[in-house]
């Protein structure tokens, strides 16, 4: 188990530190962080309609169902039966529902033909879930491995809320319904065509990894410093005009969420098509990402690079995040939820880099060179063994930042995320460097 995940104040009274906060979290706070995170999740999985929930909209993830067992049981079965060595509600879903990563191939997806419960029965569960997880934080021990195990369940809440946004993006139109509270998102400004289109960064160094004294996930530590050599690197993502000039030019198929009606190109959005938006980030895999920075005769910057252009400075200071040391907020990118599809590439200069870097966190991930592997010294944690660790297979690569679903307590600069390369459909846009 690693030792340095937090730093324990005397005060057993208060518990994690974490870049979402500026002080230690009590335990109350943890059970109304909790609370947000269920609220939001409840509030997603009234999106499908009735009876889709048993559909499948990505082949290599399980149905809908699943995953509203999910996230109750991982939690009973993490803090509860694991940290706290007590006994869970139901060993039978709790077994059910226990893995939620994605297989390598259909044959491992349990089919929606299968024998699955009621949805009246999951929800049952989930909330005998939530009730046992709110008295569990409430009686919080001081051990560490009941800390990390506390903002584990939370934080892996918020990562499966982006799980379900981008695989109900994949779904028919008339499989889902637009929430009722949610609103048009104003349109936003886009990117000052007179701003540098490319920046050079000087050689200095990069901060990779996590702040010792708050929770992290396990490929997020050790904290180490990589010196980078001086490159270039866009200002603004790749946009859907940038991305169409080059399938134009080559032939290239287009990415997932284009659609092709009668000769005009559309966004496959959230709840209704649009007219291709040419200002808009192009989201696209790993492999189109690459193919179109070759194209213009460069690559894509790795993880270090990425970091040097997020976080570095002229001074040689590190920021906190890309705009400095305030906590996220709307005016700094798209992030949190604000919208269910991108907006124009540099609508937020408040989030600019201290280079001139825009949107490096919010509107889409990005795709670095980086392939996912453990730092040196890398230790798995002790209440999610495999979280990291079976990815390091060299077959994923490394994604930074944030996308308009991504939630903003994971928005911190160690934070990594990590795909296959042809995986289509994550909200992941680039940027060329060299």
């Amino acid at each position: 188990m690693r030792d340095h995940t937090y730093s324990q104040p005397a005060d057993t009274g208060h518990l994690p530190r974490h870049t979402a906060f500026e002080r230690p979290l009590t335990r109350e706070e943890l059970v109304a962080w909790h609370r947000r995170a269920r609220t939001r999740s409840r509030a997603l999985f009234q999106i499908p309609v009735e009876d889709a929930w048993y559909d499948r909209p990505i082949p290599l993830r399980n149905p809908i169902v699943f995953y509203e067992g999910h996230l109750p049981a991982f939690a009973v079965n993490t803090l509860v039966k694991l940290a706290r060595n007590e006994r869970g509600i139901d060993p039978r879903l709790e077994s059910l529902f226990e893995q939620g990563i994605d297989p390598e191939d259909e044959t491992a997806v349990r089919d929606p033909a299968e024998t699955w419960p009621a949805r009246e029965e999951v929800q049952a569960y989930a909330r005998a879930a939530d009730a046992m997880i709110e008295r569990a934080l409430l009686e919080l021990g001081d051990e560490p491995v009941q800390i990390e195990a506390a903002a584990n369940i939370i934080e892996h809440e918020f990562m499966h809320q982006e799980t379900l946004l981008y695989m109900f993006h994949n779904m028919p139109y008339e499989r889902k319904r637009r929430p009722a509270a949610s609103s048009p998102t104003p349109a936003a400004a886009g990117r000052d065509r007179g701003a540098p289109k490319v920046v050079r960064i000087p050689r200095g160094r990069a901060t990779l990894g996590g702040d010792p004294s708050h929770f992290g996930w396990d490929n997020e530590f050790p904290q180490h410093v990589v010196h980078v050599d001086a490159f270039e690197i866009d200002c603004f993502n790749v946009s859907n005009g940038d991305y169409l000039e080059f399938m134009d030019a080559t032939g290239a198929a287009s990415p997932h969420f284009w659609v092709r009606d009668e000769g005009k190109w559309f966004w496959r959005g959230m709840f209704e098509p649009v007219a291709l938006p040419l200002d808009w980030p192009v989201y696209a895999t790993h492999e189109e990402a690459e193919a179109y920075a070759r194209w213009r005769g460069r690559r894509l910057p790795s993880e270090a690079e990425y970091h040097r252009a997020a976080f570095g400075t002229p001074s040689g200071e590190e920021r906190r995040f890309p705009w400095g040391d305030e906590r996220p907020d709307p005016t700094r990118g798209n992030f949190d939820f604000a919208s269910w599809d991108p907006r124009p590439a540099g609508s937020w200069p408040a989030g600019a880099s201290a280079w001139g870097v825009h949107d490096l966190v919010g509107n889409g991930w990005e795709w670095t060179s980086t392939i996912f592997d453990g730092f040196r010294g890398f230790q798995p944690m002790a209440t999610y063994r495999r979280y990291s660790a079976n990815f390091f297979d060299g077959q994923h690569y490394v994604i930074k930042g944030a996308s308009p679903a991504t939630a903003r307590e994971l928005i911190r600069g160690s934070f990594r995320n990590w795909f296959r390369p042809n995986y289509p459909y994550v909200y992941a846009t680039f940027r060329c460097a060299r």
